[in-house]
This record gives C-alpha cells, sequence and structure tokens, in this order.
C-alpha cells in the first residue's frame, strides 16, 4: 500500500499546494472573501485526488524514460514495485473519486473538468515533441479557475482573466526550475523541456516571468480594489521571489513556490475580506 502512495506523491505534498494555491485564490475572490464551505472542501479533496490522478498518469506515460532519470529511476513503477496493471486499477480508483466530487457541483465544471483531464492525459507525451511542454502544464493547472467560477456563479471578467494570466506564467516560471533538476539527463536521452530550450537564458526568463506575473498581481488588486494588508503580503511574495535567485540551493527555490502559493492566498483572504 506504501508504493501506492509514492506513485500518487503523497509524500510530497507541495504538488497539492502548488495546485490548491491558484483554486484558493479564485474561490476567495470570486466569493468576496466569504466563499462556502462546502464548495472549498469539495475543491480542497479534488485537487487531493486530480493531483495524485496526474501524478500516475505521468508516472505511467514516462515509465521507460525515469528508469534513466537519476531523480525519478527509485519511482514504485520504473523500478518495478507497482505493476502496469497495478498503476491502471488505482489510477481508475482515484478517477472514481474525483467523479463522486465533481456530480456535486453544476453541471458546467464537467466539461471544464473533461478538458483538464485531456491536457492531464496529453502533458507527459508534450515532453517528447514539444520544446515547451510547461505551456501545456499551465493550461492543466488552470482549469481550476473557471472550474470555481461555474462553481460559484461569478462572472468570468477580464479580472477573471488575469488571475488565469497570473496563473499561468507562475506555472511556467516554476516548472522550468523544476525542470533544471534535470536538464543534463533529460538532454541525454532527448526530453525536451523549456530549460533545455532556454540554456544559458534561463534564469533571466525565470525572472522576466516572475517580474510579469507578481506585478500582475498589483493591477488585479487595484482592480478588485483590496486593502492595505494585501500589499504586506505582496512585499512577502517578493521577498520570496528574490531568495529564489540563488542557483546552488535548485531543490528548495522550487519547494519555496509553495510558500509563495500560500503567501499570496492569505494576501487575497485578507485583501478581501478587511
Amino acid at each position: 500500500m506504501i508504493q501506492y502512495l509514492y506513485l500518487a506523491r503523497f509524500h510530497q505534498p507541495i504538488g497539492i499546494v502548488l495546485l490548491w494555491a491558484p483554486i484558493a485564490w479564485s474561490l476567495w475572490i470570486a466569493a468576496h472573501g466569504f466563499p462556502e464551505l462546502r464548495l472549498v472542501a469539495l475543491f480542497f479533496f479534488g485537487t487531493l485526488l486530480m493531483r495524485a490522478a496526474g501524478c500516475v498518469i505521468n508516472d505511467i506515460v514516462d515509465r521507460n524514460i525515469d528508469c534513466h532519470v537519476a531523480r525519478t529511476k527509485h519511482r514504485p513503477l520504473a523500478s518495478g514495485k507497482i505493476s502496469l496493471m497495478g498503476a491502471f486499477g488505482f489510477l481508475l480508483l482515484l478517477l472514481c473519486g474525483s467523479v463522486l466530487i465533481l456530480i456535486q457541483l453544476p453541471a458546467k465544471c464537467f466539461v471544464y473538468a473533461l478538458v483538464g483531464l485531456g491536457i492531464t492525459i496529453i502533458y507527459p507525451f508534450c515532453k517528447r515533441f514539444l520544446h515547451c511542454p510547461q505551456l501545456v502544464l499551465g493550461f492543466a493547472f488552470s482549469m481550476g479557475i473557471p472550474m470555481v467560477y461555474a462553481a460559484t456563479g461569478a462572472v468570468f471578467d477580464y479580472k477573471t482573466i488575469m488571475l488565469w494570466v497570473i496563473n499561468f506564467l507562475w506555472i511556467i516560471a516554476y516548472d522550468t526550475q523544476y525542470a533544471i533538476l534535470d536538464r543534463i539527463d533529460d538532454i541525454c536521452i532527448g526530453v525536451r523541456s523549456t530549460a533545455v530550450l532556454f540554456k544559458s537564458w534561463t534564469p533571466n526568463i525565470i525572472i522576466l516571468l516572475q517580474f510579469c506575473f507578481h506585478g500582475a498581481w498589483l493591477i488585479l488588486a487595484w482592480w478588485l480594489k483590496f486593502n492595505w494588508y494585501f500589499l504586506f503580503e505582496w512585499f512577502t511574495g517578493l521577498i520570496i521571489l528574490i531568495y529564489q535567485q540563488q542557483p546552488e540551493k535548485r531543490m528548495r527555490i522550487f519547494l519555496s513556490n509553495g510558500l509563495y502559493g500560500i503567501c499570496m492566498w492569505i494576501a487575497v483572504f485578507f485583501g478581501e475580506r478587511w
């Protein structure tokens, strides 16, 4: 049983935080600081299940690649600790749980969920032929935003689009940071990523992306008429991004994105309520 928990990456909660953060931002913005507790619970548990399902899908597709990468060669499928049929059975269980949550949401959410699942299935293949697979991941990890607006009945307008863009750029930035960890192995086996594509320009492009999405928060806050407390948390988020400019601490840099996501959730929480 423990190997299935490893397969779903429950021992690495950073992925849950990164997927939950934009959903939390959206819930609190769409509900003007007071989201319905039932919706918060449904989206949170849906995030847990779909993040786990995404990890299983990724490992099924990459099982013959992961065994050649130092960081991933000990994963349950790549190392043979779990069979392919066992992984498919576990995936089916996770998807069934997700459907049980989905049927409690408005019908519009079903369409967004299907699109999100489709992109999640496509994403692992993209690194074989697309130089920027992080773009696909950006779409997959952003589908929770329109789902939240559909579930709350809030208007999907230019402010929502700005929130979507912020999240999209954030995803490309942090997944490029993550891809740097495997860049040498990826080059050797022919796997593509933005870290491989950008080459020596990678740190500069990450900084540019961070400048864009963190600056865009100020525009969104102005449109939403957030209070002064938002600025306090915004500067805290800026400190986290400045901390990330340390190339010798690559894994810590990536993990700190979880703190950034939580920091901006707190910013939205108090920015809306006070």
